[in-house]
């Protein structure tokens, strides 16, 4: 399979005004690539592209649950960008809590974000992507869009949803110019747990805690797991495990799929406990 030449040809990032998608863009800029940042964030776009090497680079605020928004967007990327080779989808959010605590809206937004949004970003770019020679769109899920675990549906619900979408894009673009591959992450320090959201019915100190729990399991630099999506974007892979817990989740997953949540359950014991009372320990 032809290997991307990132050099002078543009990746359009969303999600990129912090965490993963900022680290991509940085690990393709420095590569030579054009990017364009895509997020709701205009400060934290500006500063993304403010730090970046090279030249070309432009920024979209744009709500990618929009429809109408993420056509014009479209529009103006390809206005600024002559050749849009790839596509990585950075962009999402989390939730915290069980059934329930969560409301049918809470839930309905996550699937907004990470699902809808990345769903709309693909449709809109891939005629652009189409004019390319090869072209390759990266989607990310998460070791939850492998394994589903308690106290997050509507985080696992969104993230097997991206996976099915992107399987079956994969499948239909298959004698097309255009590939689709999933990264799955495991475990990245980028801070996302503790910037999500919470159900409103969880005490905020519980979900704090949580939250932290869950944070204190990620090992993974996003510079490395950056490394490792651009290189499955150049090289053109359809499956792609970041983080030593993503190989063992997913090797998990295949041999025991209907068992594996008991031996996930103990080490997520802290980070899925959105009840217990956070004790005064004055």
């Amino acid at each position: 399979m032809r290997r991307l030449d990132v050099r002078g040809r543009t990746t359009v990032i969303t999600g990129a005004a912090a965490g993963m998608g900022a680290e991509v863009a940085r690990d393709l800029a420095r590569r030579g690539a054009r990017v364009a940042l895509v997020d709701r964030d205009p400060d934290g776009l500006a500063a993304v592209a403010a730090d970046l090497p090279g030249s070309g680079h432009t920024t979209h605020v744009v709500d990618l649950a929009d429809d109408g928004a993420v056509v014009a967007a479209a529009r103006e990327i390809e206005a600024s960008h002559s050749r849009v080779q790839a596509l990585v989808t950075c962009a999402g959010s989390s939730m915290l809590g069980d059934i329930d605590q969560l409301t049918m809206d809470e839930m309905r937004w996550l699937m907004d974000v990470n699902l809808w949004g990345t769903v709309n970003i693909t449709k809109a770019l891939l005629p652009a992507l189409r004019r390319e020679p090869a072209a390759h769109i990266t989607h990310l899920v998460s070791i939850y869009g492998l394994t589903a675990p308690a106290g997050r549906i509507p985080y696992a619900m969104s993230k097997f949803a991206v996976r099915g979408f992107t399987e079956a894009l994969r499948h239909e673009l298959e004698r097309s110019t255009v590939t689709v591959g999933a990264v799955y992450p495991a475990g990245v320090k980028t801070g996302i747990i503790l910037r999500g959201r919470f159900a409103a019915a969880i005490d905020p100190a519980i979900a704090a805690r949580a939250a932290a729990a869950q944070a204190a399991m990620y090992h993974t630099e996003p510079a490395d797991a950056a490394r490792r999506i651009v290189e499955a974007t150049v090289n053109r892979r359809s499956r792609t495990m970041v983080g030593r817990e993503a190989r063992l989740v997913d090797v998990l997953a295949r041999i025991a799929p209907s068992h594996y949540w008991a031996p996930m359950r103990r080490p997520l014991r802290n980070a899925i406990d959105t009840t217990t009372p956070v004790r005064d320990r004055a």
